[in-house]
């Protein structure tokens, strides 16, 4: 590595690790996609940032169990609440704070006309960002997940049937960040990290208040007004279907249909926000 030039040094990896094959077969499509995945992986993990989060959600879990010690037979849940729920708030930190960053930070640091030099395209480009991203939330959902279950564990003194029941609720948490990572990377192609991380933030907040967005729609007495509240519930990800968190606390499991569907949609929204994004990513000047 050139110390004198670390930007250097990242170039020279990111160009040893696609390649130089002139090839267009799918096998070379997809590793130079996993490269991209791999080095933004990377670079997300050594961003400190990511452990003093995932720290400070493990504290929130430490306390939690002395919270839930002095609420008789509330430890657990106590314990779920506020640990899926800390999972969920600092998951949509990393997605957006991170998310916003993968394709600015590769413009201000000039290292994306490198990438870009080589046969890979924009959308390869942005779809190994997305990939790397939602690997890094992924390895973060599981340790926070695994401390949620170690913490129920320890309360009850011995085995606890919700460490292994309070799963689902965690997976639907993680496919509703990897939509947010999507929406975050979107908003990136065309407008500043501040500016995406707010839109992405609103997308958040909203996208909770879908069946609310629906009942303004046909109550509003104006039809400019429905007319924009409907175009909001239907362009804006309905995350209410991955809210299950009370529902967790509580021992109960998302029916298994309910997950497909909600899983289903959540990939469907997602190849929406990719094939979005390369498109106007591919129209942005660069230079």
């Amino acid at each position: 590595m050139n110390p004198l030039n670390p930007d250097a040094s990242r170039i020279t990896e990111h160009s040893a690790d696609l390649g130089s094959e002139p090839g267009i077969s799918a096998g070379l499509h997809i590793k130079r996609t996993l490269a991209i995945a791999r080095n933004a992986f990377r670079e997300a993990v050594r961003d400190r940032v990511l452990y003093n989060l995932v720290l400070f959600v493990l504290l929130l879990i430490v306390g939690a169990i002395f919270l839930g010690e002095l609420s008789a037979g509330q430890e657990s849940k106590i314990i779920i609440d506020l640990g899926l729920s800390a999972m969920l708030l600092f998951g949509v930190f990393i997605a957006i704070f991170v998310g916003v960053g993968l394709v600015y930070k590769e413009i201000e640091r000039r290292t994306l006309y490198a990438i870009l030099s080589k046969p890979i395209g924009r959308g390869q480009f942005l779809l190994g960002k997305y990939l790397g991203l939602c690997l890094t939330l992924l390895v973060n959902v599981l340790v926070m997940g695994l401390g949620v279950s170690l913490a129920l564990i320890y309360v009850r003194r011995g085995w606890d049937p919700l460490a292994l029941r309070i799963w689902p609720a965690i997976l639907l948490i993680y496919v509703e960040l990897t939509i947010l990572t999507g929406v975050a990377l979107l908003f990136s192609t065309f407008s500043s990290p501040a500016l995406s991380a707010l839109l992405t933030f609103f997308v958040f907040i909203i996208g909770h208040f879908s069946a609310d967005l629906k009942a303004l729609a046909n109550s509003a007495g104006s039809a400019p007004a429905r007319w924009v509240f409907r175009s909001l519930y239907y362009l804006l990800p309905n995350l209410s279907n991955y809210s299950a968190i009370t529902a967790a606390a509580h021992g109960l499991v998302p029916a298994a249909w309910t997950a497909v569907l909600s899983i289903a949609y959540a990939i469907e929204y997602i190849v929406v926000l990719l094939v979005a994004a390369t498109l106007v990513f591919s129209r942005r000047n660069l230079k």
